[in-house]
Order: C-alpha cells, then sequence, then structure tokens
C-alpha cells in the first residue's frame, strides 16, 4: 500500500512539474509550435527556480539540442530533461547565509558594501568570469546609483528565491 501511495505521490508530482514546465517554455514558444529559441533556455530553466552555472547550462542545452542544431529546442526534448532536472532538485540556489560569506571574504574591512569597480573586477576576473551582458544585468539590479556601490546584504535579500 505504501509503495503504492509514492507512486501516485510521484505521479502527481511530475504532473505538476510538467505543468510548469510547460507554461514556461509556451511563454517563450513565439511561433506556437513548441519550438523556443535556445537562448531563451537559461531563461525558462531559472524562471523554473533553478540556478544552473553557465557551463551547466551549456551542457543541459547540448542534452536538448538536436543532433544537427537549429538554434531551436523542441518541447518535447526539453520536457523530459527538465523534469528530471526538478523532480532530482539540481541546479538548487545558494543559501543566502552561504552568499553573504561569499561577500564578506570579498570585504575583508567589513564596510558591509563594494564599489562599482571592486564588483567588476572580481566578477570577470575571478572564477567563472561574467559575459559583458551578465555583468550590466546584475550592475543594474546590483548598484545604488546615489552611492555607486553595492550594498549586499539588500542585494541578497533581493536575489534569493523564495523556497516557499
Amino acid at each position: 500500500i505504501l509503495e503504492r501511495r509514492d507512486q501516485m505521490n510521484h505521479q502527481k508530482i511530475q504532473t505538476e512539474f510538467h505543468k510548469k514546465i510547460k507554461e514556461a517554455f509556451e511563454v517563450f514558444d513565439h511561433e506556437s509550435n513548441n519550438t523556443v529559441d535556445v537562448r531563451e533556455v537559461g531563461t525558462i530553466i531559472r524562471s523554473l527556480g533553478c540556478c544552473p552555472s553557465e557551463g551547466e547550462l551549456h551542457d543541459l542545452i547540448a542534452e536538448v539540442e538536436e543532433e544537427e542544431p537549429t538554434g531551436y529546442i523542441r518541447f518535447e526534448k526539453f520536457l523530459p530533461v527538465m523534469t528530471e532536472v526538478l523532480l532530482e532538485r539540481r541546479y538548487r540556489p545558494i543559501p543566502e547565509d552561504i552568499l553573504l560569506r561569499a561577500f564578506e571574504v570579498l570585504d575583508p574591512a567589513k564596510r558591509g558594501f563594494l564599489s562599482k569597480d571592486e564588483l567588476i573586477k572580481y566578477m570577470t576576473e575571478e572564477g567563472e568570469p561574467f559575459s559583458q551582458e551578465e555583468m550590466e544585468e546584475m550592475l543594474s539590479a546590483a548598484i545604488d546609483p546615489e552611492s555607486n556601490s553595492i550594498l549586499y546584504k539588500d542585494y541578497i535579500t533581493m536575489m534569493v528565491i523564495d523556497e516557499n
């Protein structure tokens, strides 16, 4: 009986994921032909609460692309891969306390902020560097125009996805 109930619960969760994936996909299916531009896949995945790195996103796209890439992703290839990602809870967002510790490492003086120039330096020269587009997007959301700096506690609060 328990096994049957678990199976039914799994089905219910999977059905719910399929619905969410379809809704997110349809937002970008401008031709209503069950395809989306490959450049929209990252946005779709993030809208489903997943936060893959650029490398992980690249691998996911490779998994759902056609043998001969067309620049478009078909829903029937995207659905099973994305369902598996959601069921396995892959690419979860980083918890707020870990983000805060990361910013604090970049702010040894414990000022509570980083200048725009410091932020650009860290995000483009360290680790997996941000692209120009990613940097501009982050700066537009993160930088306080009056002080020309990022008050990182405020930024983290704005950035964190509410899991509930």
